[in-house]
């Protein structure tokens, strides 16, 4: 494996830690929120740097459906991770409180709010839109050529942790704080760490899942409508 790709797979781990680590605000407490915050932000920035070469191509090349989501994806990402980055420094009481900001904390907590769930989905469903490489890492190391029976039972362990992640994800209610219907957000200060990083890595499961099989979803289609033109060209 290249240094370059060594060094991709590492920040993008890092990232997965960071963002579960910033959603669990309860555990944390502020402060190591702040910096953590910060670290993500710089973690970003490289990961957009190992990756330039993606926004070289963007007016290359055609766009199949598969492409099209990963693009509107990526952009709303990007979008989401400035606005955060901004809304973030505004409410600094600690890395940025040197910078002279005296204005904008209300409307900044507002877009921290729903941006940090909105970057949250946004970050799980990227992931998900890579999943494959992954999933291909995985049953190299663990299932050799591929058992079937090991495949299906990764594959219920998967479906699993998905139907969990949902259940949580609907009874935290997160969609109300992406849509700004709730402007507070609620944390339970007794339920335990553990407890907490399982319940967001479970809620980050449910659309790793459903991005990666939606992937794929697209990718037959494409498959099948490309062999479906090419029959259309033969018969012509």
């Amino acid at each position: 494996m290249k240094v370059k790709m060594k060094m991709k797979i590492g920040i993008d781990l890092f990232m997965t830690v960071f963002l579960l680590m910033l959603m669990a605000y309860q555990i944390v407490g502020e402060k190591l929120h702040e910096w953590i915050g910060t670290g993500m932000l710089v973690l970003f920035v490289v990961h957009n740097l190992l990756n330039i070469r993606w926004y070289g191509n963007l007016l290359r090349g055609t766009y199949k459906p598969v492409r099209i989501l990963r693009a509107a994806v990526n952009g709303l990402l990007f979008a989401t991770m400035l606005l955060l980055a901004y809304s973030g420094i505004v409410m600094s009481r600690y890395v940025f409180s040197f910078l002279p900001i005296h204005s904008g904390m209300a409307l900044s907590r507002v877009i921290h709010l729903a941006g940090s769930y909105w970057g949250f989905v946004l970050m799980s469903v990227h992931l998900g839109l890579h999943w494959g490489m992954v999933v291909s890492m995985f049953f190299r190391l663990f299932g050799g050529n591929g058992s079937v029976v090991f495949r299906w039972i990764v594959r219920l362990f998967a479906v699993i942790i998905a139907g969990y992640g949902a259940i949580v994800f609907y009874r935290a209610d997160i969609l109300s704080y992406m849509f700004l219907k709730v402007e507070f957000a609620f944390f339970d200060y007794e339920k335990s760490a553990v407890f907490v990083f399982a319940e967001y890595l479970a809620m980050m499961g449910v659309w790793v899942w459903i991005a990666y099989y939606a992937a794929r979803g697209l990718e037959k289609i494409s498959t099948i409508k490309s062999k479906r033109e090419e029959k259309g060209y033969e018969k012509n």
